[in-house]
């Protein structure tokens, strides 16, 4: 309360969140609450008492479309009225972060409101002053938007605006398909030099997932529009390990098992609280109106500290010099675990989880600012990646085991700059080769991933003393010490005529 380096909105908040956390936990088992109270098995710090889901996609083009009786919003007419509208459902929507984590496909949504006698320059002037608006009034980097994968008048002044404002909000994803023009995935290749976004996601394996109608949010988790995820429990592989005695086959077979189902118990327990103590769906206007439906939401089943988890069974198995993203052995051991996982989450049913037909989704989760000497997800540990196409073929293979989110990211020479192009094949080529997210940015860039979401290196500066406009920016200046992101191995985008081998 006292705090100088914190404004009033975020004062509001966050004691809103220190008064969650003395409400009673759901009922959990002796086991289970022991593993929470370790920290092998996780809530993300949501909260105590859940009384709203963590991740809301509603559907925007319903809205656009039959208005919204809550807020006394007929359908619009025109773009202006488009993006007024949309902005005033905006501060409705919640989330774990108190902003909305899904802004909505804005070039499928906004498209059929341009006229054709609308110019180019008109248009992204009235991008750009509403880009700047979401910026204002949604300071989080977590706040997301989507487009692609076809190309149109929206998402090329969405990139134009993008390089024009160089703003932390919203975080993009571009969908991309096999017919997506490369002049367009260029396009945005050349944003990402500028801003450090957007992400670029693979469509063909998101809409096997999860239907047409999905979308990625926060940083990089996908879910179904009108859905969403109930909350996010995730399992410290890397403490799990350290309880566990043997090697990799009793790993599998034993220690999995246990783990992963108190994590379920775990998300079980909060979900319950949140549908059936909290009534949300019951109540909250977005669900009586039919933006989103209970029966499309799930919950994230997230893991994190796989490299540890792995290098520490090489050492049990006896390989000591064998670490993952380095050794074919290592690598092969991810995998199994990994696989064990996805196995072991799609035979345990869970309340209330129609989006994931029954079951919780399997997440890459990528780390908090709290987990110290524990890598993200399923991450090779920062500054030890190999190069680009080994770091490729490492990670490509699991991501389609993860259909709420899985993103390995890339520090890329500035170099690259010279020939965008290169990039196109790059990210078409990962692809192709089975990932699920690519995420790249400039080793010289201003701005900077943290996890998954966006900062200004220029914004972390003294945030401590004088405090921050984004929220995020207290989180990313946390992480940052704690696990020096701005570390990461730089790959250099070159021909391989220029680096022959053998």
């Amino acid at each position: 309360m006292n705090s100088r380096a914190i404004g009033y909105d975020q004062k509001v908040r966050r004691l809103a969140a220190l008064a969650d956390g003395v409400l009673p936990y759901p009922a959990l088992s002796t086991d289970a609450r022991e593993a929470l109270d370790a920290r092998i098995i996780c809530d993300m710090f949501e909260g105590d008492r859940p009384f709203t889901p963590r991740y809301v996609l509603p559907d925007y083009a319903k809205a656009l479309r039959q208005g919204v009786k809550y807020l006394e919003l007929e359908a619009p007419c025109d773009l202006d009225d488009a993006l007024s509208f949309l902005t005033i459902l905006y501060s409705q929507v919640p989330s774990v972060t108190t902003y909305p984590v899904y802004l909505g496909d804005l070039d499928s949504l906004l498209e059929p409101y341009v006229p054709a006698e609308l110019s180019d320059e008109q248009l992204d002037a009235k991008l750009r002053r509403w880009w700047i608006q979401l910026d204002r009034l949604l300071p989080d980097a977590f706040v997301h938007a989507n487009i692609g994968p076809h190309d149109g008048r929206v998402v090329r002044s969405i990139f134009r605006v993008e390089r024009s404002l160089r703003q932390v909000v919203p975080n993009l994803t571009l969908k991309v398909s096999p017919e997506t023009p490369d002049d367009l995935i260029e396009d945005a290749v050349r944003t990402v030099f500028v801003t450090g976004k957007p992400h670029f996601v693979n469509h063909p394996m998101m809409v096997a997932d999860h239907g047409a109608e999905y979308a990625v949010v926060s940083c990089y988790n996908s879910l179904k529009t009108r859905g969403g995820a109930h909350s996010l429990v995730r399992l410290n592989l890397k403490r799990a390990v350290e309880r566990h005695p043997g090697g990799l086959d009793s790993f599998c077979d034993d220690s999995l098992p246990h783990w992963v189902e108190l994590t379920a118990e775990l998300g079980e327990a909060r979900i319950r609280a949140l549908v059936e103590d909290a009534g949300f769906f019951e109540s909250n206007f977005l669900s009586t109106e039919g933006l989103i439906e209970q029966e499309r939401f799930s919950l994230m089943f997230g893991i994190f500290g796989l490299a540890e988890c792995v290098n520490e069974l090489m050492v049990h198995e006896g390989h000591v010099d064998a670490r993952y993203g380095h050794d074919s052995r290592a690598n092969a051991a991810a995998h199994r675990i990994v696989a064990r996982i996805s196995e072991l989450v799609k035979q345990r049913p869970l309340p209330y989880c129609g989006g994931g037909d029954g079951f919780a989704y399997l997440h890459s989760q990528s780390g908090i600012d709290l987990d110290l000497d524990t890598t993200a997800g399923t991450r090779i540990p920062i500054g030890d990646e190999p190069g680009m196409l080994e770091h490729i073929e490492v990670v490509a293979p699991i991501h389609e085991l993860f259909p709420a989110g899985i993103s390995d990211i890339f520090h890329v020479e500035e170099t690259v700059q010279r020939n965008p192009r290169a990039m196109v094949d790059v990210i078409r080529g990962a692809l192709a080769a089975g990932m699920r997210d690519f995420t790249f940015n400039l080793d010289s860039n201003e701005f900077i991933r943290i996890t998954g979401y966006l900062v200004r290196k220029s914004d972390l500066i003294g945030v401590e003393e004088h405090g921050a406009r984004h929220s995020s920016d207290y989180l990313a200046a946390t992480a940052e010490i704690n696990h020096t992101v701005t570390t990461r191995a730089i790959k250099r985008v070159i021909a391989a005529e220029l680096s022959p081998i053998g």
